[in-house]
């Protein structure tokens, strides 16, 4: 009640729809049937990383890839709060899916720079769940391509004409391009069935960045995946041997590809302020019932004061954090966007820190579910702008001017 309480006072016309809250509790009666902690050990895995069979469930039931994709390309229609609403259920579940690399990174960037072409062609099968697509950056700088860190987002971190990162060359018939160099930790690089690679071209003396397309039987193509610290959110090393590539946007070179990358992070860091609040809540709700059934000194843990307080602080900054999600996906403003990525990655940190010290050394084994939460508060607290760098943006959005 004290969740809904504050996102009324927030924001009058933020309560939830009939058609929201239908979408919400149908991803979460699919989620706790198909995606428990086992069924979430055994997915990550695989050779995919995801549950197949799930995730063409929730595309055909709900339309979950699709539902920021207009409905002309077979999408849902619905916009970035509705995403948010959903990727709130996805991380509580911590459902390992394409959902975030192909629906919040890709898909916007198709539908913005495509051509009619393109869009018509990509957009469709991506709102199905039918294709998967990865966005694929030069490094550990995606933060700094989607605008997200304060710096040069201009195009000087994909190369800027100097060796490293991804390089773009016209053909010699100047009918198409070929790309060359690599990327890593691309998110679900390994398994994408197309690839958006940001790559540099034109030289010292007309540098810019541009998105090419490239699909996974392009020849010279070499994908591995690497290990990371959350498996639920695998990623891959990228390398491109001269590979054939088609230019997103077509013939369109003087598209605003910055202007569209800052606009997708702008949602994508919405997104994952509802994933920390879904994957908070869930922590939260874990270590209750723990407390509850452990005992020392003849009675339950869960009487003790100390640890009555611990639990509430921990409430009380979730509750908190919760209006935020919903005050960036609606204005996706960049000020708003830093505090609900700030809030509540800090918020699933906190909670993920209370559930470890509260179960004691055993919350530090792998064979505890909780290990899974653990593995996701860090990476969902710095991941795409760190805690310094949010700070930094809700500075600039107060100072005047």
């Amino acid at each position: 009640m004290l969740g809904a309480r504050l996102r009324l006072r927030l924001r009058p016309d933020a309560a939830f729809t009939a058609e929201q809250d239908e979408i919400r509790r149908t991803l979460r009666e699919i989620l706790g049937k198909r995606c428990g902690p086992d069924e979430v050990k055994a997915a990550v895995r695989t050779a995919a990383g995801y549950d197949r069979e799930l995730w063409q469930q929730l595309s055909r039931q709900l339309g979950l890839p699709g539902i920021a994709v207009a409905e002309e390309y077979g999408g849902v229609g619905c916009g970035p709060a509705d995403l948010a609403l959903a990727c709130e259920e996805t991380g509580r579940a911590l459902l390992p899916s394409p959902l975030l690399a192909t629906a919040v990174l890709c898909a916007p960037l198709i539908a913005a720079l495509g051509s009619a072409a393109q869009r018509s062609a990509l957009l469709p099968p991506l709102a199905s769940g039918g294709l998967t697509a990865a966005l694929a950056v030069p490094g550990p700088v995606l933060a700094t391509a989607l605008a997200l860190t304060g710096e040069d987002a201009a195009g000087q971190w994909s190369g800027g004409g100097r060796a490293g990162g991804v390089q773009a060359r016209a053909d010699a018939a100047g009918d198409g391009w070929r790309l060359y160099g690599e990327a890593a930790q691309v998110l679900d690089g390994h398994s994408a069935s197309l690839l958006l690679v940001a790559a540099h071209t034109g030289g010292f003396a007309r540098s810019r960045t541009l998105l090419f397309l490239v699909r996974e039987d392009a020849p010279g193509l070499v994908r591995s995946r690497q290990t990371v610290l959350d498996e639920t959110r695998p990623q891959a090393r990228i390398q491109l041997r001269d590979v054939p590539a088609e230019l997103l946007g077509g013939g369109e070179e003087g598209a605003d590809v910055p202007g569209a990358l800052a606009a997708t992070g702008r949602t994508a860091s919405a997104v994952l302020a509802a994933e920390a609040v879904g994957a908070a809540g869930q922590a939260l709700a874990r270590t209750v019932e723990y407390v509850r059934q452990r005992e020392q000194f003849g009675r339950a843990i869960g009487s003790f004061q100390a640890v009555k307080h611990r639990l509430a602080d921990t409430l009380v900054a979730l509750e908190f954090a919760r209006p935020l999600v919903w005050a960036a996906a609606l204005s996706l403003a960049p000020g708003d966007v830093a505090a609900a990525k700030l809030r509540c990655g800090e918020a699933a940190y906190r909670a993920a820190m209370t559930a470890l010290q509260l179960h004691g050394a055993v919350g530090y084994t792998e064979e505890l579910d909780l290990s899974l939460w653990l593995r996701r508060a860090r990476p969902l607290r710095d991941a795409w702008g760190t805690p310094s760098a949010c700070r930094a943006e809700v500075l600039r959005s107060l100072t005047p001017g």
